[in-house]
């Protein structure tokens, strides 16, 4: 169930963080307009496929913004790690199905601006999981992906959530929710054996019904949350 049922504490939190409430100024383009949410998606190198799920993001905005009254853009907004838009967004998310393998400068630019506050969800579509532990192991050899406890804020920001949610059967192992914490704040979430991405599209693309639909969204819908309220990037 919803956690904190007043709407109040959403439009309090748009406000505090400069953006707008729902159906203040809204606009009928796509173009993301100033007091917008934006929600990054990681264009990265090694030929997998970083564009995955092209309708996911877009429904995750728009039921983001219905359900908590805050304005978000239509779309996300495309990023790569050497571009200096990183720090303007809460969250920058990443899937696909295949290689991942960022340059060297791509990796001391992901290392600074996660160090600085940037805040990452990295979703397994299924073949990402080698190549995306292979990068973290890059990037922060001193550090490791651990499981992220059931009590851990992530999981009932917005709802309150038992962990992460079966979407896709895969391999057929249960759901994860692994983290890489940098001085105990959680700056990336790694969402393994679920397929949230999946759950998040419209709903002729897969044909899962409405229960995992729902499961998706929550959890999804609890990221962005979280990230807002715990894991703001520095300017």
């Amino acid at each position: 169930m919803r956690r904190w049922p007043l709407l109040a504490l959403d439009l309090a939190l748009a406000l505090a963080l400069g953006l707008r409430p729902a159906g203040a100024g809204a606009q009928l383009d796509a173009a993301p307009r100033p007091g917008e949410l934006q929600l990054g998606r990681l264009h990265y190198s090694g030929g997998g496929d970083w564009y995955g799920n092209p309708s996911s993001l877009p429904n995750l905005l728009e039921e983001f913004e219905r359900r908590t009254g805050i304005a978000c853009a239509e779309r996300e907004t495309v990023v790569k790690a050497t571009d200096p838009g990183l720090d303007r967004l809460p969250l920058v998310y990443l899937n696909g199905h295949g290689n991942l393998q960022p340059t060297p400068e791509e990796e001391a630019r992901l290392r600074a601006w996660l160090r600085r506050g940037g805040f990452l969800w990295a979703d397994d579509n299924y073949g990402l999981d080698a190549s995306f532990r292979r990068t973290v192991e890059r990037v922060f050899p001193e550090e490791q992906l651990v499981l992220v406890p059931a009590e851990h804020p992530i999981y009932h920001s917005f709802y309150d959530l038992a962990g992460v949610p079966k979407i896709h059967v895969h391999d057929g192992k249960p759901p994860q929710g692994w983290g890489l914490f940098l001085d105990g704040r959680l700056a990336v979430f790694y969402t393994f054996e679920a397929d949230i991405g999946d759950g998040l599209e419209d709903p002729d693309v897969h044909k899962d019904p409405p229960d995992k639909r729902e499961a998706a969204l929550k959890m999804a819908i609890n990221v962005l949350y979280h990230a807002l309220v715990r894991a703001r990037p520095a300017a």
